[in-house]
């Protein structure tokens, strides 16, 4: 592992301190950044994040896509759990905790803001960030692209029905530019790229030198993606401290908890630890980018839902690289993989 990987969790905490300290200090250069923003995707943060992808996606080899048939256990865990349990589980914390837990310290209309924007973020399994996660596990890239883009495709008809009946609301407007924006950005454009690169490259040793010697940039990506979006919300948290952490709460138990579920899952059905770890990590993971554009059109810019949406993008990055962690100490307690490849980075 490189000096990135190996003390990641202590440049995370460095970066999530800057990005705090940088949103006080530098509030115009923090308005800057946030005025870069497209279909409530942040330009800024999206480039970051298509430089995480990208190495992974050089990984890919879309001819290994034939064999995915011959593993569909991955894949059906990941669509249980994303879509049958992970927004039901998610309500169902936000109205035990807002309704029942937390009852004396919140008022009822602000718990009911709350819940709303944990429903929206346990209806929005992650699109970008589960790349990067995904490699961190040394996943299965093109097992990994496939998951991600089943749940893209189903996200386009179950994300607003499922909000809608959660909700107990029937005029969500989905926003599409959002959706399809992200897709775009984070899949289409860095799988393009990695496949012209490896095409370029031609010899599998050309490909594996080139993705050794840019791994280092998504690690650097990462960090820097965490000094901004926590400097984008750095006064929120520094003007709310005991909200945030009252919401974080749920959030918690709801990431620990699918990762759990899925985890166990994979591990019951003898799933290859490749394709094991991505599989629970994309259910823990949110696409956050959806979830604080619906709040923030269904409830408003300062409402207590898109807080909640906010709270998801602040506690996700600490929860997945602890999850990363995990699953990395307990990759030798799955069954040994037939078809792994030899290890290339």
């Amino acid at each position: 592992m490189s000096i990135f990987e190996r003390y990641l969790t202590i440049w995370i905490a460095f970066a999530m301190a800057g990005g705090i300290a940088i949103g006080s200090a530098a509030p115009a250069l923090v308005s800057a950044i946030a005025a870069a923003e497209v279909a409530s995707v942040n330009l800024v943060v999206a480039a970051l994040i298509w430089a995480m992808v990208y190495p992974m996606m050089v990984g890919v080899e879309l001819s290994s896509l034939r064999n995915v048939a011959k593993q569909p256990k991955g894949l059906a865990i990941t669509l249980i759990v994303n879509w049958l349990i992970k927004p039901f589980s998610m309500a169902a914390l936000g109205v035990l905790f807002f309704e029942v837990v937390f009852a004396d310290l919140i008022a009822p209309d602000d718990a009911k803001q709350y819940i709303a924007g944990l429903i929206l973020l346990g209806a929005a399994p992650c699109t970008a960030m589960v790349f990067v996660w995904s490699q961190l596990t040394r996943g299965d890239e093109s097992y990994t692209l496939l998951q991600v883009s089943v749940n893209d495709v189903v996200m386009v008809f179950a994300f607003a029905p499922i909000v809608a009946f959660l909700l107990g609301v029937t005029d969500i407007v989905v926003p599409w530019e959002t959706l399809v924006l992200s897709v775009i950005l984070f899949v289409a454009l860095p799988l393009a790229a990695g496949l012209w690169t490896r095409r370029q490259l031609g010899s599998v040793e050309r490909i594996a030198a080139f993705r050794t010697h840019i791994k280092p940039w998504s690690i650097i990506g990462l960090i820097a993606t965490v000094v901004i979006l926590f400097a984008l919300q750095g006064q929120v948290i520094l003007d709310r401290p005991q909200v945030i952490a009252l919401i974080a709460v749920p959030i918690l138990l709801q990431s620990y908890g699918i990762f759990a579920l899925a985890y166990a899952a994979a591990y019951a059905l003898k799933v290859p630890h490749r394709i094991a770890a991505p599989c629970a990590l994309i259910g823990t993971s949110n696409f956050f980018e959806l979830a604080v554009a619906v709040a923030i059109g269904l409830f408003g810019l300062n409402s207590g839902a898109a807080l909640a949406t906010v709270v998801g993008v602040l506690v996700e990055v600490p929860v997945m690289l602890s999850l990363v962690a995990f699953a990395n100490r307990t990759r030798s307690r799955f069954a040994p993989d037939p078809r792994a490849k030899p290890e290339s980075r």
